[in-house]
């Protein structure tokens, strides 16, 4: 099996690279591909940038270029969930474009119109392998299984928090996890979001980011390489 890891900064993913062995690089729309081997699994990790368009871009390559045969997205989100706490791990059930609003057409917030979806569902094989994994790295307290919101903003404000949580039920919110879900639900690839809370997203959430985001990148790396070592056996 070949596996894409896509990560929107190099924060999120330097962990993983260093792990990653017979590397070889290659360039593509002004993004870095880096091909190699973890636990006898082919792996090819990209640090997509931040937002929908750069994360779409990256997928897509990913699949067209790499014929990676499924994804998982990592890196940090801010929590909605009064639940989790900095470091804890979200693992997606399913992902929402939050900032899509063609609610004057009648449609509810988030749906994508001619899809016909709201909610994009990860993979089950793919969830529950993250989820077993965290639960071994991290134990079952400090891991969840829930909905991911994602927006072309970093949400650093409680009223907007609160009326996330409020309308989508969403567990954390980031930027890249819902562009992602779309390209590979549009062209029938498996994909898992994988996300560690780094702020509540809240108007605290730029000092605590600054904070929190090594230790949070670290939680996601180890239930990234637990998961694909699994795979691996």
């Amino acid at each position: 099996m070949r596996l894409g890891i896509v990560g929107a900064m190099a924060e999120e993913l330097a962990l993983i690279n260093e792990e990653i062995s017979g590397q070889r690089v290659k360039i593509k729309a002004g993004k870095t591909f880096y091909e190699g081997i973890y636990h006898g699994i082919d792996i090819v990790l990209t640090e997509s940038g931040i937002g929908k368009v750069n994360a779409a871009i990256a997928t897509q390559i990913l699949i067209d270029n790499f014929q990676v045969e499924g994804v998982i997205c990592t890196g940090v989100a801010g929590g909605l969930n009064k639940k989790l706490n900095t470091k804890d791990i979200v693992v997606s059930k399913d992902v929402i474009q939050h900032d899509i609003d063609l609610s004057e057409d009648g449609y509810p917030l988030g749906y994508i119109p001619r899809l016909d979806i709201r909610e994009i569902e990860a993979d089950d094989i793919l969830v529950n392998m993250a989820l077993q994994a965290g639960y071994k790295v991290l134990g079952k307290d400090k891991v969840l299984l829930g909905r991911i919101l994602t927006g072309d903003q970093f949400v650093a404000n409680d009223v907007t928090a609160k009326r996330l949580r409020k309308e989508f039920e969403g567990d954390c919110v980031e930027m890249e996890g819902g562009a992602i879900a779309q390209v590979c639900y549009l062209n029938n690839i498996p994909f898992v979001i994988i996300r560690s809370i780094s702020d509540n997203a809240d108007s605290k959430a730029p000092i605590d980011y600054d904070l929190f985001v090594k230790d949070a990148c670290k939680n996601s790396f180890l239930i990234v390489m637990a998961m694909i070592g699994e795979i691996g056996q």
